[in-house]
């Protein structure tokens, strides 16, 4: 199952914009349109999936240097939450499933954007999607510790699990969130399969409107820099109209676009990349005239189970991996050359695949 990313946020913050904007769904028409952003407050009942590209400059510099016919890029699931006013049962279902989770806030002016009473306010809205967040994980140790205290827990307790669901409720009654360091490994083991949502990965998007992002500056910034800082979240900034308006442009007038802007490229590029590093995943390239592509993996994942990504024979039948890093190809700027500066390795079912590796798999089946 591929990992999954969910954009949360109040209405009329976005989030449904930068959902289009990844998954490129905001450029199809008809049975393909993507998903609804239009003026309303009360949000979609159902969520909306899609993929984003995510953009890699060794994909690209491996294509003009083959000239494949196909060329596919790393992928990741993206999912738009349903929000918060649009019936809680929605969005709890939905920011489960999630691996990671990006929360879009609502910085920008806009008055023909219905907004809330008072106008944007960055903190309110990050307190207010936080204290769901929370309250998910509230729910679910106070479920679990009652079902162990009534005993109609199915499987024997041990008294880490209970001491680890104590800890976990003083946090949460505290307003901390539940990430995987606060926990001992063997509170971890206690804990089994229990995945707290605010232990999830999470970034935090400020939507900004055009002067706010041309000047740096927006209402309450050095708070949400200081509340992520604390928490350990990654925080960012876009704008959803300049994104738009780049998105639209023909391919050779972006750059010329973004070099006015003094940005070097668009956020949904920087928003793709920093969701993909969220959920610690990293891309192996195979190349050749066919297809040039980046494959999807968990970082540290052994060079044989890599393999099982492109096919199950190749795993099964595994023999060898014949492997040069992308930055050794491009110094040198051939295959050949890589061969006669030694950076051609062989390596073992074993090997940590890392990010960047180029891999030809020989197998035997």
């Amino acid at each position: 199952m591929a990992l999954s990313c969910g954009i949360i946020g109040l209405p009329m913050s976005g989030k449904t914009t930068f959902f289009n904007l990844l998954t490129g769904s905001h450029m199809q028409t008809g049975a393909f349109a993507g998903a609804y952003s239009g003026g309303f407050s009360g949000g979609k009942a159902g969520a909306n999936t899609g993929h984003a590209r995510i953009p890699d400059e060794r994909v690209d510099y491996l294509v003009k240097m083959y000239s494949p016919r196909k060329t596919t890029y790393a992928q990741l699931e993206i999912v738009d939450v349903p929000g918060l006013k649009a019936g809680g049962d929605g969005f709890l279902a939905a920011v489960r499933e999630c691996d990671a989770l990006a929360l879009i806030v609502r910085a920008f002016q806009n008055e023909n954007v219905p907004q809330a009473e008072g106008g944007p306010d960055v903190m309110r809205d990050i307190g207010a999607i936080s204290t769901e967040l929370l309250l998910v994980d509230l729910q679910l140790v106070e479920t679990r510790l009652d079902n162990i205290r009534s005993g109609r827990k199915k499987r024997p307790d041990s008294p880490l699990e209970t001491a680890a669901l104590e800890k976990s409720l003083a946090l949460l009654t505290d307003e901390k969130p539940l990430a995987p360091s606060v926990f001992t490994e063997d509170e971890r083991e206690a804990l089994g399969n229990v995945v707290f949502v605010t232990g999830k990965p999470l970034l935090i998007l400020i939507n900004l409107d055009e002067g706010q992002f041309k000047s740096g500056q927006w209402p309450q910034k050095q708070q949400a820099e200081a509340y992520c800082a604390a928490r350990g979240y990654t925080l960012m900034e876009v704008c959803a109209q300049l994104e738009e308006e780049i998105s639209r442009l023909p391919e050779d007038e972006r750059a010329e676009f973004m070099d006015e802007l003094g940005v070097k490229e668009s956020g949904v590029s920087r928003l793709a990349r920093a969701l993909y590093g969220q959920l610690k995943l990293v891309s192996f390239l195979t190349t050749g005239e066919d297809e040039v592509r980046a494959w999807t993996i968990p970082q540290g994942l052994p060079a044989r189970q890599a393999a099982g990504k492109i096919h199950s024979d190749i795993e099964r039948g595994f023999i060898r991996a014949e492997t040069v890093a992308f930055e050794h190809l491009k110094e040198v700027g051939s295959m050949a050359a890589v061969r006669d500066k030694g950076y051609f390795r062989l390596e073992g079912k074993e090997y940590p695949v890392s990010d960047g590796d180029i891999i030809s798999f020989r197998f035997n089946v």
